[in-house]
């Protein structure tokens, strides 16, 4: 079968050999997605705008591929602080509104930078809807 892939530009990307995003016929995996800035911009320090940035890569990824946020039916949120569980919950439901994916969110000792406070994964299904 077919892949279709997304790249965002991330230097882990062709260092560590993986795409941000596989397209299968209509299903979209996103691996997982940190709050990596754009060209220059330092990374966000609070936990909501990094879910928000997490969430502007993936989304980004799911459109190059032909999906949506509305077809994203699966998340998972790997933060470093349940202090933090708030704040990248609302982050989610900002992004993902009445899709309302079927998540899990779980508190992991540390990830690869220690600045990120939340990394993200997503499955899309191409025309797929909140409905």
């Amino acid at each position: 079968m077919a892949r279709s892939r997304s790249y965002s530009g991330s230097r882990y990307e062709p260092a560590y050999g993986f795409s941000r995003a596989v397209r299968v016929g209509n299903r979209i995996e996103v691996a997982g997605t940190a709050p990596i800035s754009s060209e220059g911009e330092p990374t966000a320090t609070t936990a909501h705008d990094q879910m928000l940035r997490c969430g502007e890569i993936m989304l980004a990824a799911i459109a190059e591929l032909g999906g949506a946020a509305e077809g994203v039916i699966r998340t998972r949120m790997y933060i470093t602080d349940p202090a933090d569980a708030d704040a990248i919950g609302l982050a989610h439901k900002e992004l993902f509104g009445d899709a309302s994916p079927a998540s899990t969110m779980v508190v992991v000792a540390a990830l690869l930078d220690p600045a990120w406070k939340v990394e993200t994964e997503a499955v899309a299904i191409v025309g797929g809807s909140s409905e």
